[in-house]
Protein backbone atom coordinates (compact mmCIF):
# COMPACT_ATOMS: atom_id res chain seq x y z
CA UNK A 1 0.00 0.00 0.00
CA UNK A 2 3.37 2.29 0.83
CA UNK A 3 4.00 1.71 -2.60
CA UNK A 4 1.31 2.59 -4.28
CA UNK A 5 0.36 5.55 -2.31
CA UNK A 6 4.40 6.44 -3.20
CA UNK A 7 3.25 6.16 -6.75
CA UNK A 8 0.46 8.13 -7.16
CA UNK A 9 2.13 11.06 -5.56
CA UNK A 10 5.30 10.71 -7.69
CA UNK A 11 4.10 9.73 -10.63
CA UNK A 12 2.40 13.20 -11.54
CA UNK A 13 5.45 15.01 -10.72
CA UNK A 14 7.44 12.77 -13.27
CA UNK A 15 5.29 12.69 -15.71
CA UNK A 16 5.52 16.31 -16.29
CA UNK A 17 9.23 15.80 -17.10
CA UNK A 18 9.39 12.26 -19.16
CA UNK A 19 9.66 13.23 -22.64
CA UNK A 20 7.19 11.55 -25.56
CA UNK A 21 10.30 9.01 -26.72
CA UNK A 22 8.92 6.42 -23.64
CA UNK A 23 6.43 4.16 -23.85
CA UNK A 24 6.51 1.79 -21.27
CA UNK A 25 4.31 1.82 -18.08
CA UNK A 26 3.59 5.27 -18.63
CA UNK A 27 -0.59 5.87 -18.13
CA UNK A 28 -2.01 6.46 -21.26
CA UNK A 29 0.48 4.82 -23.06
CA UNK A 30 0.91 1.58 -24.67
CA UNK A 31 3.54 -0.42 -26.56
CA UNK A 32 1.28 -0.22 -30.01
CA UNK A 33 2.11 3.81 -29.52
CA UNK A 34 6.43 3.13 -29.88
CA UNK A 35 5.55 0.77 -32.85
CA UNK A 36 3.51 3.10 -34.65
CA UNK A 37 6.49 5.51 -34.18
CA UNK A 38 8.77 3.45 -35.62
CA UNK A 39 6.34 2.71 -38.58
CA UNK A 40 6.25 6.11 -38.98
CA UNK A 41 10.09 6.69 -39.02
CA UNK A 42 10.63 3.66 -41.40
CA UNK A 43 8.49 4.93 -44.02
CA UNK A 44 10.05 8.51 -44.10
CA UNK A 45 13.78 7.22 -44.43
CA UNK A 46 14.85 6.28 -41.39
CA UNK A 47 15.94 2.81 -43.29
CA UNK A 48 18.89 1.63 -40.03
CA UNK A 49 18.07 0.59 -36.76
CA UNK A 50 20.03 0.45 -33.34
CA UNK A 51 18.76 -2.43 -31.73
CA UNK A 52 19.57 -1.96 -27.84
CA UNK A 53 19.88 -4.67 -25.32
CA UNK A 54 20.40 -3.50 -21.49
CA UNK A 55 21.98 -5.83 -19.80
CA UNK A 56 20.26 -7.13 -16.41
CA UNK A 57 18.76 -3.39 -16.41
CA UNK A 58 16.03 -4.29 -13.21
CA UNK A 59 19.21 -5.58 -11.67
CA UNK A 60 21.59 -3.29 -12.37
CA UNK A 61 20.61 0.31 -11.86
CA UNK A 62 22.65 2.39 -9.35
CA UNK A 63 20.97 3.09 -6.42
CA UNK A 64 23.06 6.27 -6.16
CA UNK A 65 22.12 7.55 -9.57
CA UNK A 66 18.39 7.13 -8.99
CA UNK A 67 18.37 8.61 -5.89
CA UNK A 68 19.96 11.35 -7.48
CA UNK A 69 17.38 11.89 -10.00
CA UNK A 70 14.52 11.61 -7.65
CA UNK A 71 16.16 14.02 -5.69
CA UNK A 72 16.10 16.70 -8.10
CA UNK A 73 12.43 16.96 -8.15
CA UNK A 74 11.72 15.60 -4.79
CA UNK A 75 12.89 17.30 -1.84
CA UNK A 76 10.90 15.90 0.86
CA UNK A 77 13.30 13.65 2.69
CA UNK A 78 10.86 11.42 4.35
CA UNK A 79 9.33 10.30 0.95
CA UNK A 80 13.49 9.65 0.63
CA UNK A 81 14.09 7.99 2.88
CA UNK A 82 11.01 5.53 2.29
CA UNK A 83 11.87 5.16 -1.17
CA UNK A 84 15.62 4.73 0.13
CA UNK A 85 14.28 1.38 2.44
CA UNK A 86 12.40 -0.23 -0.48
CA UNK A 87 15.84 -0.14 -3.15
CA UNK A 88 17.82 -1.75 -0.06
CA UNK A 89 15.12 -4.18 1.10
CA UNK A 90 17.09 -7.28 0.28
CA UNK A 91 16.17 -10.35 -1.31
CA UNK A 92 14.76 -14.00 0.79
CA UNK A 93 16.70 -16.46 -0.18
CA UNK A 94 15.42 -20.50 -0.22
CA UNK A 95 17.10 -20.93 2.82
CA UNK A 96 15.51 -17.93 4.72
CA UNK A 97 18.34 -15.78 5.06
CA UNK A 98 18.51 -12.35 3.26
CA UNK A 99 20.46 -11.01 0.83
CA UNK A 100 21.69 -7.01 0.83
CA UNK A 101 20.53 -5.53 -2.61
CA UNK A 102 23.63 -2.95 -3.66
CA UNK A 103 21.83 -2.27 -6.82
CA UNK A 104 18.68 -2.67 -9.19
CA UNK A 105 15.35 -2.16 -8.37
CA UNK A 106 13.00 -4.48 -6.02
CA UNK A 107 11.63 -7.45 -8.16
CA UNK A 108 7.85 -7.02 -8.61
CA UNK A 109 7.23 -3.92 -7.05
CA UNK A 110 4.57 -1.62 -7.59
CA UNK A 111 7.08 1.29 -7.54
CA UNK A 112 10.03 -0.43 -9.61
CA UNK A 113 8.63 1.19 -13.39
CA UNK A 114 8.04 4.24 -12.46
CA UNK A 115 11.77 4.32 -10.52
CA UNK A 116 13.45 2.42 -13.41
CA UNK A 117 11.72 5.19 -16.06
CA UNK A 118 13.36 7.91 -13.93
CA UNK A 119 16.96 6.15 -14.23
CA UNK A 120 16.44 5.75 -17.86
CA UNK A 121 14.77 9.17 -18.25
CA UNK A 122 18.46 10.12 -18.82
CA UNK A 123 18.66 8.62 -21.93
CA UNK A 124 15.73 10.23 -23.31
CA UNK A 125 16.73 13.54 -22.04
CA UNK A 126 20.10 13.31 -24.35
CA UNK A 127 18.77 12.21 -27.54
CA UNK A 128 15.51 14.68 -27.13
CA UNK A 129 17.88 17.46 -26.64
CA UNK A 130 20.02 16.21 -30.16
CA UNK A 131 16.22 16.62 -31.79
CA UNK A 132 15.48 19.66 -30.38
CA UNK A 133 18.48 21.76 -30.81
CA UNK A 134 19.99 20.03 -34.28
CA UNK A 135 17.08 18.65 -36.03
CA UNK A 136 13.47 19.69 -34.96
CA UNK A 137 12.89 20.64 -38.29
CA UNK A 138 12.80 19.80 -41.74
CA UNK A 139 15.19 22.07 -43.25
CA UNK A 140 17.82 21.27 -40.38
CA UNK A 141 17.13 17.60 -40.73
CA UNK A 142 17.68 17.86 -44.56
CA UNK A 143 20.74 20.08 -44.36
CA UNK A 144 22.56 17.56 -42.03
CA UNK A 145 21.93 14.89 -45.04
CA UNK A 146 22.79 16.75 -47.66
CA UNK A 147 25.98 17.23 -45.55
CA UNK A 148 26.44 13.09 -44.92
CA UNK A 149 25.18 13.25 -41.40
CA UNK A 150 22.36 11.12 -40.16
CA UNK A 151 19.31 12.29 -38.30
CA UNK A 152 17.77 9.54 -35.59
CA UNK A 153 15.46 9.19 -33.06
CA UNK A 154 15.19 6.81 -30.15
CA UNK A 155 12.16 4.87 -29.40
CA UNK A 156 11.85 3.37 -25.68
CA UNK A 157 9.26 1.08 -23.72
CA UNK A 158 11.26 0.66 -20.45
CA UNK A 159 14.29 -0.88 -20.90
CA UNK A 160 14.12 -1.76 -24.89
CA UNK A 161 14.48 0.97 -26.92
CA UNK A 162 15.18 0.83 -30.56
CA UNK A 163 17.27 3.96 -32.23
CA UNK A 164 15.98 4.52 -35.91
CA UNK A 165 18.52 6.29 -38.48
CA UNK A 166 18.05 8.10 -41.67
CA UNK A 167 21.48 7.88 -42.95
CA UNK A 168 24.32 4.80 -43.33
CA UNK A 169 25.27 1.65 -41.28
CA UNK A 170 28.45 3.70 -40.04
CA UNK A 171 26.23 6.29 -38.11
CA UNK A 172 23.92 3.86 -36.37
CA UNK A 173 27.30 2.13 -35.32
CA UNK A 174 28.46 5.17 -34.04
CA UNK A 175 25.12 5.53 -31.97
CA UNK A 176 26.52 2.51 -29.76
CA UNK A 177 28.81 4.66 -28.30
CA UNK A 178 26.83 7.43 -27.47
CA UNK A 179 24.26 5.03 -25.27
CA UNK A 180 27.05 3.41 -23.56
CA UNK A 181 28.17 6.98 -22.33
CA UNK A 182 24.73 7.99 -21.24
CA UNK A 183 24.12 4.76 -19.31
CA UNK A 184 27.40 4.25 -17.67
CA UNK A 185 26.57 6.38 -14.78
CA UNK A 186 23.41 4.82 -14.34
CA UNK A 187 25.12 1.78 -13.37
CA UNK A 188 24.03 0.13 -16.52
CA UNK A 189 25.81 -1.66 -20.33
CA UNK A 190 24.59 -2.82 -23.31
CA UNK A 191 24.86 -6.18 -23.86
CA UNK A 192 26.91 -7.20 -26.80
CA UNK A 193 25.12 -9.99 -27.87
CA UNK A 194 22.19 -8.61 -27.99
CA UNK A 195 22.96 -5.31 -28.93
CA UNK A 196 23.08 -5.14 -33.18
CA UNK A 197 22.64 -2.47 -36.69
CA UNK A 198 19.61 -3.77 -38.65
CA UNK A 199 18.54 -2.53 -41.54
CA UNK A 200 14.29 -2.13 -42.17
CA UNK A 201 14.96 -4.68 -44.99
CA UNK A 202 16.19 -7.31 -43.05
CA UNK A 203 13.91 -6.42 -40.52
CA UNK A 204 14.19 -6.49 -36.55
CA UNK A 205 11.64 -7.78 -33.42
CA UNK A 206 10.34 -5.27 -31.08
CA UNK A 207 7.79 -5.92 -28.27
CA UNK A 208 6.40 -9.06 -30.21
CA UNK A 209 6.15 -7.26 -33.52
CA UNK A 210 8.53 -7.94 -36.47
CA UNK A 211 9.01 -4.83 -38.18
CA UNK A 212 10.01 -5.01 -42.19
CA UNK A 213 9.96 -3.07 -45.16
CA UNK A 214 8.45 -5.47 -47.98
CA UNK A 215 7.26 -4.96 -51.59
CA UNK A 216 3.82 -4.52 -51.32
CA UNK A 217 0.65 -5.30 -53.20
CA UNK A 218 0.72 -2.74 -55.90
CA UNK A 219 4.90 -3.01 -56.60
CA UNK A 220 5.83 -0.20 -53.83
CA UNK A 221 7.98 -0.46 -50.67
CA UNK A 222 6.28 -0.86 -47.82
CA UNK A 223 6.54 -1.05 -44.01
CA UNK A 224 4.62 -4.42 -42.67
CA UNK A 225 4.25 -5.19 -38.73
CA UNK A 226 3.39 -8.19 -37.64
CA UNK A 227 3.40 -10.78 -35.01
CA UNK A 228 6.94 -12.34 -34.59
CA UNK A 229 7.62 -15.81 -35.12
CA UNK A 230 8.70 -15.67 -31.55
CA UNK A 231 5.30 -14.34 -30.50
CA UNK A 232 3.31 -16.59 -32.34
CA UNK A 233 5.71 -19.84 -31.19
CA UNK A 234 4.61 -18.32 -27.53
CA UNK A 235 0.62 -18.58 -28.09
CA UNK A 236 1.32 -21.84 -30.05
CA UNK A 237 2.51 -23.13 -27.33
CA UNK A 238 -0.03 -22.43 -24.14
CA UNK A 239 -2.69 -23.58 -26.60
CA UNK A 240 -0.88 -26.99 -27.00
CA UNK A 241 -0.38 -27.19 -23.15
CA UNK A 242 -4.09 -26.37 -22.58
CA UNK A 243 -5.40 -28.82 -25.16
CA UNK A 244 -2.81 -31.35 -23.83
CA UNK A 245 -2.55 -31.19 -20.06
CA UNK A 246 -6.88 -30.54 -19.74
CA UNK A 247 -7.87 -34.06 -19.00
CA UNK A 248 -10.81 -36.13 -20.62
CA UNK A 249 -12.86 -35.72 -17.59
CA UNK A 250 -13.46 -32.09 -17.95
CA UNK A 251 -16.60 -30.50 -20.11
CA UNK A 252 -15.44 -29.32 -23.51
CA UNK A 253 -16.77 -25.84 -22.78
CA UNK A 254 -14.25 -25.15 -19.74
CA UNK A 255 -11.41 -25.70 -21.99
CA UNK A 256 -12.48 -23.70 -25.22
CA UNK A 257 -13.43 -20.83 -21.64
CA UNK A 258 -9.21 -21.61 -21.22
CA UNK A 259 -8.64 -21.45 -24.63
CA UNK A 260 -9.97 -18.61 -25.38
CA UNK A 261 -8.46 -16.54 -23.15
CA UNK A 262 -5.39 -17.46 -24.28
CA UNK A 263 -6.23 -16.31 -28.06
CA UNK A 264 -8.51 -13.30 -27.48
CA UNK A 265 -5.57 -11.54 -25.45
CA UNK A 266 -3.08 -12.47 -27.84
CA UNK A 267 -4.84 -11.43 -30.96
CA UNK A 268 -6.56 -8.30 -29.22
CA UNK A 269 -2.65 -7.20 -28.82
CA UNK A 270 -1.43 -8.36 -32.94
CA UNK A 271 -4.49 -7.06 -34.66
CA UNK A 272 -3.26 -3.97 -35.04
CA UNK A 273 -1.04 -4.91 -37.54
CA UNK A 274 -0.44 -6.62 -40.94
CA UNK A 275 -1.70 -10.19 -38.80
CA UNK A 276 -4.51 -11.57 -41.40
CA UNK A 277 -2.27 -14.27 -42.15
CA UNK A 278 -0.84 -14.97 -39.21
CA UNK A 279 -4.75 -15.00 -37.74
CA UNK A 280 -5.59 -17.61 -40.47
CA UNK A 281 -2.89 -20.07 -39.48
CA UNK A 282 -3.46 -19.67 -35.75
CA UNK A 283 -7.55 -20.40 -36.26
CA UNK A 284 -6.43 -23.61 -38.56
CA UNK A 285 -3.66 -24.57 -35.85
CA UNK A 286 -6.59 -23.81 -32.71
CA UNK A 287 -9.14 -25.86 -34.49
CA UNK A 288 -7.37 -29.02 -34.77
CA UNK A 289 -5.76 -29.07 -31.25
CA UNK A 290 -9.35 -28.67 -29.93
CA UNK A 291 -10.70 -31.21 -31.93
CA UNK A 292 -8.09 -33.90 -31.31
CA UNK A 293 -8.69 -33.68 -27.43
CA UNK A 294 -12.33 -34.16 -28.12
CA UNK A 295 -11.57 -37.14 -29.64
CA UNK A 296 -9.45 -38.35 -27.29
CA UNK A 297 -12.08 -37.22 -24.86
CA UNK A 298 -14.70 -39.59 -26.61
CA UNK A 299 -12.13 -42.20 -27.67
CA UNK A 300 -14.98 -45.07 -27.67
CA UNK A 301 -17.07 -43.19 -30.30
CA UNK A 302 -16.83 -43.03 -33.72
CA UNK A 303 -15.76 -39.44 -35.50
CA UNK A 304 -19.66 -39.12 -36.44
CA UNK A 305 -20.90 -38.55 -32.72
CA UNK A 306 -18.42 -35.82 -31.85
CA UNK A 307 -18.99 -34.33 -34.86
CA UNK A 308 -22.80 -34.08 -34.92
CA UNK A 309 -22.55 -32.91 -31.12
CA UNK A 310 -19.59 -29.95 -31.29
CA UNK A 311 -19.80 -28.95 -34.32
CA UNK A 312 -22.95 -28.57 -35.81
CA UNK A 313 -21.79 -25.14 -37.49
CA UNK A 314 -18.36 -27.05 -38.38
CA UNK A 315 -16.68 -25.11 -35.42
CA UNK A 316 -16.68 -26.25 -32.05
CA UNK A 317 -19.00 -24.96 -29.04
CA UNK A 318 -20.35 -26.44 -26.45
CA UNK A 319 -22.88 -25.48 -23.71
CA UNK A 320 -23.19 -22.04 -25.40
CA UNK A 321 -19.46 -21.20 -25.47
CA UNK A 322 -17.90 -21.00 -29.14
CA UNK A 323 -14.08 -21.41 -30.04
CA UNK A 324 -12.87 -17.95 -30.70
CA UNK A 325 -11.85 -17.19 -33.88
CA UNK A 326 -8.94 -14.95 -34.87
CA UNK A 327 -9.98 -14.16 -38.12
CA UNK A 328 -13.73 -12.66 -37.57
CA UNK A 329 -11.66 -10.34 -35.28
CA UNK A 330 -10.11 -8.23 -37.89
CA UNK A 331 -7.18 -6.13 -38.05
CA UNK A 332 -6.74 -2.19 -38.45
CA UNK A 333 -4.15 0.38 -38.27
CA UNK A 334 -3.71 2.07 -35.08
CA UNK A 335 -2.29 5.59 -36.17
CA UNK A 336 0.66 7.46 -34.73
CA UNK A 337 -0.17 9.87 -31.82
CA UNK A 338 3.08 11.67 -31.31
CA UNK A 339 3.36 13.72 -28.48
CA UNK A 340 -0.56 14.49 -28.70
CA UNK A 341 -1.01 11.80 -26.11
CA UNK A 342 -3.03 13.55 -23.42
CA UNK A 343 -1.58 12.83 -19.55
CA UNK A 344 -4.37 11.63 -17.09
CA UNK A 345 -3.73 14.51 -14.76
CA UNK A 346 -4.45 17.14 -17.69
CA UNK A 347 -7.72 15.20 -19.10
CA UNK A 348 -9.84 14.98 -16.63
CA UNK A 349 -9.37 10.81 -16.27
CA UNK A 350 -7.56 11.42 -12.54
CA UNK A 351 -9.14 13.97 -10.11
CA UNK A 352 -6.73 16.07 -8.53
CA UNK A 353 -8.75 15.02 -5.24
CA UNK A 354 -6.73 11.37 -5.54
CA UNK A 355 -3.57 12.89 -5.55
CA UNK A 356 -4.35 14.53 -2.16
CA UNK A 357 -6.36 11.78 -1.24
CA UNK A 358 -2.80 9.87 -1.51
CA UNK A 359 -0.57 12.38 -0.39
CA UNK A 360 -2.74 12.53 2.93
CA UNK A 361 -2.59 9.18 2.90
CA UNK A 362 1.06 9.30 2.76
CA UNK A 363 1.79 11.44 5.42
CA UNK A 364 0.28 9.48 7.75
CA UNK A 365 1.73 6.59 7.21
CA UNK A 366 5.06 8.57 7.33
CA UNK A 367 3.75 10.11 10.95
CA UNK A 368 3.54 7.19 12.01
Amino acid sequence: MIQAALKTVLEPIFEADFKPCSYGFRPGRRAHDAIAEIHMLATNSYEWVLEADIKACFDEISHVAVQDRLRARVADKRVMALIKAFLKAGILTELGGQEETLSGTPQGGILSPLIANVALSALDEHFAHAWQTTMATRPEREKIRRRGGATYRLIRYADDFVICVAGGKEHAEALKADVEQVIAPLGLELSPEKTRVVSIDEGFDFLGFAIKRVRGRHGRMVIHTYPSKRSLQTVKAKVRQITKHTGPDQAPDQLLHRVNRVLRGWCNYFRHGVSSATFGYLRHYAYWRVVGWLRRKHRKRNWGWPRRTYLKERWPADDGVELFNPVALGTSRYRYRGAQIPLPWTAGYVALRDHATAMDYLEGLIAR
